[in-house]
């Protein structure tokens, strides 16, 4: 139990700089707002040199303070927010990447300690990343995650909320709150792809990144306006989560490396008082700052007791020194990469930054003196020797675990997570890795990897499929470089190819739960749900199956029309995940491939209470809607469906036809159109063939297509 201790006294504490005073109250009586803007590098606010117009937060840092010697300790969006919420560094608040983790049930945060002392809690994201299921949620009042999914272009867009909707949702709420309040905003949108909304997007067309940081800013700045008029003081912090690599070393984007065009990031402090006329100029200070100090230099404003138990150490004693004491110089700054091992089978890579030195824990390891070298040009290792060797029992004495627990994710998880380009898999660890394995060797399978997304989001399935082949070509142990080329195949119709490239893993020594999984689906699919039996039942018998080998075998029970087991085998899938929303979905269209119409509702309705986003729900309740006669719901269940998933080939089949029947031919035709040009002729031959008879001879439709959704 945490004894926290509420001071009620009011102490003001300096800053002297540059003939600047910088003024900030130590007071129980203010607000404390968080704001954390995804992928916002070190140099991308004007006030540091960026390109990007941002007047808001440029005129929040000259009323306050900032750091320029500030670092994440992750470089993916979920890890890098549990550091900042729990002020604990990644191998102790056992978040290592964005799929297959959670936060411990015993993990405090400062919303936990804010609760305890009587602040009202509000968080208020923008995108799947931070999703409630990861835990981040615990002891905020409010946790408003609701993200715009509609309309998605393709599988790899990505479902987020635009910061303009975030900021308007926190101020709502901010507006009700009669006590003192802290709020967190996460904003998405400096995340590739780069597409901020006009004006910004045409004026920033050759800087599309900036373009994004000055949208995010012209967002933020009504909430700053509001804090200025507001009934307390309100001591803000803002960073960047993590940076974005835009080129540097070869990396397009983040998640690989731990450079500092990823690593470092802005980091603001200022405290907003009503009536109070703000300072011209900005303070500047080059002290080492790590997202672990966010936690109790809050707490410490906030004149409550910080737990004696974190890395961090609040800022505001040196903030009132007014110096970079010998102290806050010898501050251990950790930092790790570990996705590309998790997901690739990669060298995992761990760090540490001690005194501006930075040693980069690989087969291959970096020393860099961040001094003379600060774009990490010069690798130092081999030319002194002695640094790396006192660095690395730095990076030793911290304790990093080496073992790594992580649990299967569902694949609706995986499939979100992917929609953002974060390629989440399983890769069997290893128990040595060579420099092989070491990510700057395979840098250009990452930028194959991603050429490969933008390929697909282009139509050019063909370049993308050979694409991957060559991946697989050069690194065969890869598992999810065959998923992608098995998704590939399977999207274009060539359900043979897509099998093949799944047996191939296995074969290749690649084979992972997922991979198996994957097989069973597509064979139970392709009318082979004896072989796919087979290769399932094994799997699943074990005491903790994984989620995806029981999924896969409820839908083959289901297509050997054994419906029994395979509502048993989808209801255990509940027993381990009870959020399961796919489980739930499918159990619906058991019953409803049994005429079970209530129950099969009643599950549809349930999986859209988990996840209203869902386009497979949608379909389902589409369906039991036009069997029991109220087409008016079914043909709006099926729009939904498929302006969530354009590729809900079913829903569109089943939206035409219907329209056709109801002799709303114009409307219809939009969507015969559709289907008869997107549908995978390999999946839906006849279906096409029917649907091009009724785009050219006006004869009456079929009845709905089946169950109305895929499995």
């Amino acid at each position: 139990m945490v004894c926290l201790a509420v001071v009620l006294a009011i102490v003001p504490f300096v800053l002297r700089r540059d003939a600047r005073t910088i003024h900030l109250v130590r007071t129980a009586d203010q607000n404390v707002l968080l704001v954390t803007v995804d992928t916002l590098r070190a140099d991308a606010l004007r006030i540091d040199g960026g390109r990007a117009d941002t007047p808001a937060l440029d005129r929040l840092a000259r009323s306050g303070i900032r750091f320029d010697f500030a670092h994440a300790h992750a470089v993916v969006t979920l890890p890098s927010h549990a550091s900042i919420l729990t002020g604990l560094y990644p191998f102790q608040h056992e978040i290592r990447d964005n799929s297959g983790f959670r936060l411990p049930s015993k993990a405090r945060s400062l919303a936990t300690v804010m609760k305890a002392a009587g602040f009202a809690r509000g968080a208020f994201v923008g995108a799947f990343p931070l999703d409630s299921r990861f835990g981040l949620d615990r002891d905020f009042d409010v946790y408003d995650e609701r993200y715009a999914q509609a309309g998605l272009p393709s599988a790899f867009a990505i479902p987020e909320r635009r910061a303009e909707l975030v900021v308007d949702a926190a101020m709502r709420w901010i507006d009700g709150q009669r006590t003192r309040w802290f709020a967190w905003l996460h904003l998405y949108d400096p995340h590739a792809p780069y597409q901020a909304p006009e004006p910004f997007a045409g004026r920033y067309a050759n800087d599309p990144y900036a373009g994004e940081v000055a949208y995010v800013d012209a967002s933020l700045a009504p909430l700053f306006e509001k804090l200025r008029s507001a009934a307390r003081p309100t001591f803000v912090i803002v960073t960047g989560d993590h940076g974005e690599a835009l080129g540097d070393h070869g990396e397009l984007t983040h998640g690989l490396f731990a450079y500092e065009a990823t690593l470092r990031v802005p980091f603001v402090i200022s405290q907003v008082t009503p009536g109070q006329p703000e300072e011209a100029g900005a303070a500047l200070s080059s002290l080492p700052v790590r997202h672990v100090d966010i936690f109790p230099t809050m707490l410490d404003a906030a004149a409550i007791s910080a737990p004696a138990d974190l890395p961090g150490r609040s800022l505001l004693p040196d903030i009132e020194r007014g110096t970079n004491g010998p102290e806050a110089a010898d501050r251990p700054s950790y930092f790790e990469a570990m996705s590309t091992m998790l997901n690739r089978g990669w060298a995992p890579l761990r760090g540490i930054i001690v005194n501006r030195e930075k040693y980069i824990e690989l087969p291959t390891p970096e020393v860099y003196d961040l001094r003379a070298d600060p774009r990490e040009e010069s690798n130092l290792s081999d030319r002194r020797p002695e640094r790396l060797r006192a660095l690395s029992a730095h990076l030793r004495d911290l304790g990093a675990a080496a073992e790594i627990e992580r649990r299967d994710e569902a694949a609706d998880v995986r499939a979100r997570l992917q929609a953002l380009g974060y390629v989440s898999g399983t890769a069997p660890p290893k128990v040595r890795y060579t420099e092989d394995d070491d990510p700057k060797r395979l840098i250009s399978l990452d930028q194959a990897i991603a050429r490969g997304v933008e390929l697909y989001e282009q139509g050019r399935v063909r370049e993308a499929i050979q694409l991957y082949r060559d991946v697989i070509g050069k690194r065969p142990g890869m598992p999810f470089a065959y998923l992608q080329l098995a998704s590939l195949f399977w999207e274009s119709g060539d359900v043979r190819s897509a099998t093949e490239t799944l047996q191939n893993a296995i074969s290749a020594g690649a084979r992972t739960n997922e991979v198996q999984a994957r097989l069973g689906t597509y064979l139970a699919e392709t009318g082979e749900a004896k072989k796919a039996l087979t290769l399932l039942e094994p799997a699943a018998a074990a005491s903790t199956p994984d989620v995806d080998a029981l999924n896969a075998l409820g839908i083959a029970y289901a297509r050997a029309d054994q419906p029994d087991k395979a509502l048993l085998t989808f209801v255990r899938i509940l027993t381990l995940d009870r959020d399961n929303g796919m489980a739930v979905e499918n159990i619906g269209s058991v019953h409803l491939s049994r005429g079970h119409l209530t129950a099969a509702q009643a599950a549809f309705e349930k999986a859209l209470g988990i996840n209203p986003q869902s386009a497979r729900a949608h379909a389902g309740l589409g369906v039991v809607q036009r069997k029991s006669g109220n087409v008016p719901a079914a043909l709006a269940s099926w729009t939904r469906a498929v302006e969530l998933d354009p590729r809900d080939y079913d829903s569109l089949f089943n939206l035409a036809t219907e329209l056709v029947r109801q002799g709303r031919r114009e409307e219809a035709r939009l969507y015969l159109e559709r289907f008869v040009a997107t549908a995978p002729p390999a999946l839906y031959g006849a279906d096409i063939a029917r649907l091009k008879a009724l785009l050219q001879q006006a004869v009456s439709p079929t009845p709905a297509h089946g169950s109305g959704r895929r499995w």
